[in-house]
């Protein structure tokens, strides 16, 4: 899937693999330690530029304060303040590592600000995620030639906590089924879903409910742009849904991106299925959230960041000569 979106948002291939893969949250975070450490001490880097919530995201962090090499992280301050989240855990570690940080909206500046980290290491940029979303949305077409119908709900599905017990998914899979009666379900498959379904007997029990296999992010872009309704666990999505204008239900307990919820489209309905139901019926009956675009949306978050950089290391020089090494 990686070598699709590479080719989709037009990123050259990386200059280095790091080839971590699969594992446990220790084997990825200090597989990642082990292979970053040498690339990072043998270069002379200026930053070293983090992104997210994901494991990679917190072993960078790691292995570049501790050679020493400046960290900023992009997508700051986002807390769902669930401590059972793993991604909570790394926003919470790489934030307290970082010197420059990067936030999305006022709600991630004020977390910040609760956990006493200076406002003069914050700023707000936006969101990266928007550049694209704005760049690719006219390049974004709705798929033909395969059934899909005018309206439609959009299913994303991926989460531990969703996916991972078999009583859960079965009864998601069994809400959906109903919502199918009423609004075709159309349902890109994540590998990690698709193997839980699978152990379940892979049946569902609508036939308006269409199992496909992962689209690229032009495909998916153009599905989101044209659904009824986007029911999902990403956090990612919640953000494009808000932007694109498209009701969103958000099956999780909690969110880290409440502006979504403030400002936006997108709805957290928990872990009851029956509010799933009756959100998507109210969304039927016109009654959806309209929402409005968080300040900064803009598509220019990405020329914030590259200035902030540059501003930091003229006010703040670090030479990379003078870092310290490890006694």
């Amino acid at each position: 899937m990686s070598r699709i979106f590479f080719r989709d948002l037009g990123i050259s291939d990386p200059d280095v693999r790091l080839d971590v893969g699969s594992g446990t949250h220790a084997e990825q975070t200090a597989g990642i330690m082990l292979r970053l450490e040498p690339l990072i001490g043998a270069g002379q880097f200026d930053w070293m530029v983090v992104y997210g919530d994901v494991n990679s995201t917190l072993a960078a962090a790691i292995v570049a304060a501790k050679l020493p090499l400046p960290v900023a992280h992009v997508e700051a301050g986002l807390r769902s303040f669930d401590r059972s989240m793993p991604e909570e855990i790394n926003r919470l570690l790489t934030d307290q590592i970082a010197g420059l940080l990067l936030t999305p909206s006022a709600d991630a500046d004020a977390n910040l600000g609760h956990e006493g980290i200076p406002a003069e290491r914050v700023r707000r940029v936006g969101n990266v995620m928007i550049d694209t979303l704005v760049r690719l949305l006219p390049m974004a077409t709705r798929l033909e030639g395969n059934g899909y119908p005018d309206q439609y709900a959009l299913v994303t599905l991926h989460r531990p906590s969703n996916v991972d017990t078999s009583a859960r998914l079965a009864a998601i899979l069994e809400t959906l089924s109903r919502i199918a009666l009423r609004l075709p379900v159309v349902f890109p498959v994540h590998p990690r879903t698709r193997h839980r379904i699978a152990g379940l007997g892979g049946s569902t029990k609508s036939s308006a409910m269409q199992l496909i296999e992962p689209l690229g992010y032009l495909a998916f872009l153009g599905l989101q742009r044209d659904a009824t309704v986007v029911i999902t666990d990403s956090g990612g999505i919640q953000e494009e849904t808000t932007f694109l204008g498209v009701p969103c239900l958000t099956l999780r307990a909690n969110t880290e991106r409440p502006i979504t919820v403030e400002l936006g489209t997108n709805v957290v309905v928990g872990e009851e299925p029956r509010r799933l139901e009756e959100e998507v019926d109210r969304i039927l009956a016109g009654h959806g959230k309209r929402g409005q675009i968080p300040p900064l949306w803009d598509g220019h978050a990405g020329e914030r960041i590259a200035d902030a950089l540059l501003e930091r290391r003229r006010t703040d020089p670090w030479s990379p000569q003078e870092r310290s090494t490890p006694s």
